[in-house]
Order: C-alpha cells, then structure tokens, then sequence
C-alpha cells in the first residue's frame, strides 16, 4: 500500500506531530546547540561556516555540507562591498525564521499559506557605532517587518504564529553573549 505525506504549507504534519509528541515526552530531546565558526579575510569582510550541532539528544550526525555565509560593507562603510553587511544578515535571520515559525505553526493548526513574502528595514545611526555620542545605540534603533500573506488566516493568527520565531525572541529580548579571547 502507497501513502502519501500529510503535507501542509511544505511542511510533513505527521513528523512535526511525532517530534511535539517525542518532545512532550522527553523534554531533553529538545535542546539544541547550534555552533558556526568565523573566519576574518580583510577590512570587514568574514566567512562563517556552519555544520555540526547538538540536537535531540546526541551530536548531529545528518548534515553532509558545510554552509558559508559571508559578510562584507559597502565602499562608503571602508569595506569592499563582496557580501551583505552583518546587520542586513540579521535582517535576513528574522525574515527566515518568522516565516518558518509561522508557517510550521500554521501547518499544524490546519492554516493554509500559499504566498508570503516580507520586507524588512532597520534604522542604524553610526554615531553609536564610530563612538561619537555614548547616548546612541550601536545597533538598530528598531526593526520594522511587513508581511504579504496570501492565506485565510487572519491577521491576529498570523502574528500568534509569528510570536514563535526564536529569532524574534533574541533580537526582542536581552540574550546573554559571552565574549572570551584565546591567544
């Protein structure tokens, strides 16, 4: 007998139930340790790599390729201009994770997604970054996310769903970062 995926929005409803179920019954099953390690070329351009991580319960094993990201600034910012700049890899990040959050929780609350697409902006004033007024931040002063949904869904689901990006909870919320030097 052939069976089909229960599919929705892309994602296997079956398997997103039986990793909830696994996860309700062994809480240890859903810590994870995410690992990427950055490589300076010049100027402000980088390389990171990224491949192995801890997650359900032992060290991954499955991933056969390393990812690369590059970052890299524009000539007006003294860089070369070969990458995206890291706090448009941020951006990035929170795009990637919104829409992934909301439509794994769509998918298992029987939501329909057939289109999405966002824009994001962020306001950065170098006065912060360049140590000219203590009082500025370094970073965003704020991060502005617009959807284009194509779903039944409403809008107040949609955010409900979207409240579960972890990269909304990092950019959203303090999180602790440790920094350590080894010579």
């Amino acid at each position: 007998m052939i069976t089909t995926a229960n599919m929705k929005n892309g994602v296997n409803v079956d398997q997103l139930v039986d990793t909830i179920n696994a996860v309700q019954g062994n809480p240890e099953l859903a810590k994870f340790e995410f690992r990427a390690k950055n490589n300076w070329i010049t100027g402000g351009h980088c390389v990171t790599s990224a491949k192995g991580f801890y997650g359900v319960g032992q060290e991954d094993t499955t991933r056969q390729e390393t990812f690369t990201m590059e970052c890299d600034h524009p000539s007006v910012l003294l860089g070369e201009d070969k990458a995206a700049t890291p706090v448009e890899v941020v951006l990035h990040a929170l795009g990637s994770c919104l829409t992934a959050a909301m439509t794994y929780h769509a998918a298992a609350n029987d939501i329909d997604i057939e289109g999405m697409e966002s824009t994001l902006e962020g306001g950065i004033d170098l006065q912060g970054f360049l140590g000219l007024d203590p009082e500025i931040r370094k970073g965003y002063d704020g991060i502005t996310v617009k959807f284009k949904v194509k779903s039944d869904a409403s809008e107040e689901q949609l955010r409900a769903l979207a409240q579960f990006s972890p990269v909304f909870d990092i950019i959203s919320n303090p999180t602790p970062v440790s920094i350590e030097f080894v010579k």
